[in-house]
C-alpha cells in the first residue's frame, strides 16, 4: 500500500511535476542492459547489469555537477570514463548508442494509466528532467500522455540537483510551489532540492530501498505511480 502524508489533501495540489528517467520510464533497466551488453563484448562473464549501471550512474552524476554540457555529451563522456575504469575496449559508437537508448526507453506499465487518472482528476502535469530537448521529445512519445509543461536541463544550462533547475521550473510553471507535488525516483537529484523551494514531494521507491537520508522526509512514499492515482482519487481497480 502507498505510504501517504494525510495532511496534504488533493485540493491542496494543482500541479504534479515529475522526474522522467527512472520515475516514468525504465532508465535503470535500459542502461543496465546496455552496460551489460558492452561488458559481454569484453568478457564472457561481466558483473550483473544493475551493478554495472550503478557505477556508470555514479560517474555520470559526478560529471553533471561540473561545467554544463548537453546531455548527449554527458552520456558519451560518462560511458567513455566507465569503459576506461572497467578496462573495456572503447568504441566511438557507444556515445550515439547511449543517446539512442535514452530516446528509446519504454515507460513503466503503471505510468500511462496513472498519469491519465491524475489528468482526469484535474491535475496539471509537468516534467523537470536532466536531459536535452531532442531526447525528452521521444520519451514523451513512449509515455503516451501529454504534459502541460516540459522543462529540461538544456533550457537552464544546469542539471538537478542544482537549485537553478527548480527555480527556473517554478518560474516557467508560474504557480505557487506549495501547490506543486514533485514526484521522483531519484532521491539525491530531486527530493531535497524540491523541498528547498517549498514543493511537496513524493518519492517513487520502485526498488523498495531504505530512505537514503533520514534528514529528508518525503511527504509521500509510493512503490509505483499507482500511489499517484490513489492520491488523485482514482485508485487502481483490481
Amino acid at each position: 500500500m502507498p505510504e501517504m502524508a494525510d495532511e496534504i489533501t488533493r485540493d491542496q495540489i494543482d500541479w504534479i511535476t515529475f522526474d522522467c528517467y527512472g520515475t516514468l520510464v525504465d532508465w535503470e533497466g535500459a542502461f543496465g542492459s546496455l552496460c551489460y551488453s558492452i561488458g559481454l563484448r569484453n568478457t564472457p562473464e561481466p558483473p550483473p547489469g544493475p551493478e554495472l549501471r550503478r557505477r556508470w550512474e555514479e560517474i555520470q552524476f559526478e560529471i553533471i555537477q561540473g561545467p554544463y554540457q548537453t546531455y548527449k555529451h554527458i552520456l558519451a563522456e560518462s560511458i567513455r570514463s566507465w569503459c576506461l575504469e572497467m578496462d573495456y575496449r572503447w568504441s566511438d559508437s557507444y556515445g550515439p548508442a547511449m543517446t539512442t537508448a535514452m530516446r528509446s526507453i519504454q515507460a513503466f506499465h503503471d505510468t500511462k494509466p496513472a498519469l491519465e487518472r491524475a489528468r482526469e482528476a484535474g491535475l496539471n502535469l509537468a516534467i523537470i528532467s536532466n536531459t536535452d530537448r531532442d531526447i525528452i521529445t521521444h520519451s514523451i512519445k513512449q509515455i503516451g500522455v501529454p504534459f502541460d509543461k516540459v522543462i529540461v536541463a538544456e533550457d537552464v544550462g544546469a542539471y538537478k540537483p542544482s537549485p537553478k533547475v527548480f527555480e527556473y521550473a517554478i518560474e516557467q510553471i508560474g504557480a505557487d510551489p506549495a501547490r506543486m507535488l514533485h514526484t521522483a525516483f531519484g532521491f539525491k537529484y530531486d527530493i531535497g532540492p524540491a523541498q528547498q523551494f517549498g514543493m511537496k514531494t513524493a518519492w517513487v521507491n520502485r526498488n523498495a530501498e531504505k530512505l537514503p537520508n533520514d534528514q529528508i522526509q518525503p511527504d509521500f512514499i509510493w512503490p509505483d505511480l499507482w500511489g499517484l492515482a490513489a492520491y488523485a482519487g482514482r485508485p487502481y481497480d483490481v
